[in-house]
């Protein structure tokens, strides 16, 4: 397939062409789901293959996607985008501008420690099987499912400039749920909650320890339905690092997205309250916020050689000690912002065309431990677990709950409380960040599910986080 990827390049290298690229990719995925206690289904797809090619002309962007791969086509996708670029340049107002950078070269192959697609279906069918059993004991469980979507994906890109780059990752998205009910009220409890995604094979399952944690799950679920809710109007919270992960995600990862900011993506996920003249100056957050993207951390499912676009993996400081710094760019847009590209152009498989797209967005630690950083909240709320949430289509005004929460009262947790709700302002939530724990609370979290683009796309991403305590939080809409 390297051979195939090279000749096309060589074909893409011709006078009136100023930039072109290559991707191929080929995919593997299962999923297996058990509801109630029995399979319901597992479904398995592999050797999912695309090739994408992209030119520059007259400073437009010509594209097409395929998934045959033979001579014939390939030859009629490089014929069609040349067409779609030089058709397209006669209605762009704007030219896109775009700078050579150093190619790079290399190789990338993860290697996980147990390799679910080498295992046997019988194998992980009992895994699974054993664990969703252990959720149907208790009557007052009214439904519970336990499922697993297993990933690999092998790439190649290349481009006119002599980047050419190969990879492969494995990626992995286990969780459980229950159902409590007592016939009026419902409420569910997960594990390890959304932000369930890991890159890793299946001992990344085994590290969840879904067996150690089903007793808990079922009893906190029951325990919710006699919980009371959270009466104050304003309370003091902790958030746990999945939940807070998502928090990162809907309110700085999409908002820092710098396509929004131009109107280049606007109808499937909104646009953003940031503006051009903010950079450098904004307070977007506490002093203590420093939020990076990083796609050279290779335990997270953005990492990356190169982006999409050739663009080395790299760190860059979005939010720093509270300012706005920098944003999520493209080759194309950077220049827009006086900016460096960011390596944030990212694209689902070969055959989808490249969007600005978080990899690995993360929340820089502090000092300290959760059980210190309770200790020393006096009045307030831990909170994990993510239910539903809601934010404007500027990532500025939301509302976020999470199935659980924890009451602290002088530093002890005293009980739990259903369904915990809060509200904010994007830049006055991060600004009441009072304190972050630090590198022993900090994990990677991640889904396969970010959703952006017209044809949709979704991305595999992470979010480094370690739980923090933000002070004043509205939890109460007559606040």
């Amino acid at each position: 397939m390297k051979e195939i990827i090279q000749k096309i390049i060589e074909k893409l290298n011709e006078p009136g062409i100023t930039f072109a690229d290559v991707r191929y990719t080929s995919s593997d995925y299962q999923s297996i789901f058990f509801e109630k206690g029995h399979l319901k289904y597992l479904s398995t797809e592999k050797n999912d293959e695309g090739i994408g090619i992209r030119v520059l002309m007259n400073g437009c962007w010509g594209f097409a996607g395929t998934t045959l791969i033979n001579e014939t086509e390939i030859d009629k996708m490089i014929k069609m985008a040349i067409s779609n670029a030089l058709q397209g340049s006669l209605f762009r107002h704007q030219k896109v501008i775009y700078m050579p950078i150093k190619p790079t070269t290399g190789s990338y192959h993860f290697n996980p420690v147990e390799n679910p697609f080498l295992m046997s279906e019988e194998e992980k069918i009992h895994y699974f099987e054993n664990l969703a059993k252990l959720l149907t004991h208790n009557d007052k469980i009214v439904y519970s499912y336990i499922n697993c979507d297993f990933f690999k994906q092998y790439k190649i890109y290349a481009n006119t400039e002599g980047t050419f780059t190969d990879s492969t990752i494995y990626d992995v998205m286990p969780k459980m749920y229950v159902l409590a009910s007592d016939g009026l009220k419902n409420y569910s409890r997960t594990w390890p909650g959304d932000m369930n995604a890991r890159r890793g094979g299946f001992e990344k399952v085994r590290d969840f320890k879904f067996e150690e944690n089903s007793e808990r799950v079922i009893k906190e679920a029951i325990d919710l339905l006699s919980a009371p809710s959270i009466e104050e109007e304003r309370a003091d919270i902790i958030i746990g690092g999945g939940h807070l992960a998502l928090q990162i995600h809907e309110s700085v990862g999409h908002a820092t997205e710098a396509d929004r900011m131009f109107g280049m993506e606007i109808s499937y996920a909104g646009k953003t309250f940031v503006k051009q003249p903010m950079l450098k100056k904004f307070r977007y957050g506490s002093e203590i916020v420093t939020i990076y993207s990083d796609s050279t951390l290779e335990n997270g499912l953005g990492y990356h050689l190169v982006d999409d676009e050739g663009v080395p993996g790299r760190r860059v400081d979005i939010i720093k000690n509270g300012i706005l710094n920098d944003m999520q760019t493209a080759r194309e847009i950077a220049p827009l912002l006086e900016l460096e590209p960011s390596s944030n152009m990212k694209a689902s498989y070969a055959n989808d065309f490249p969007l600005v797209r978080m990899t690995n967005l993360c929340l820089e630690p502090g000092k300290g431990s959760l059980q210190e950083l309770i200790k020393e909240t006096e009045k307030g709320y831990f909170i994990d677990f993510t239910k539903t949430w809601s934010i404007d289509d500027n990532r500025n005004n939301f509302q976020f709950t999470t199935e659980i929460g924890y009451k602290i009262v002088e530093g002890k947790i005293v009980g739990i409380v259903k369904e915990p709700t809060y509200f904010g302002i994007t830049p006055e939530f991060w600004a009441s960040c009072d304190k972050i724990c630090g590198i022993e609370e900090w994990e990677m979290y991640g889904t396969f599910h970010c959703g952006k683009g017209e044809p949709g796309q979704v991305m595999h991403l992470s979010h480094g986080a370690s739980p923090a305590r933000f002070r004043n939080v509205v939890c109460n809409v007559k606040a």
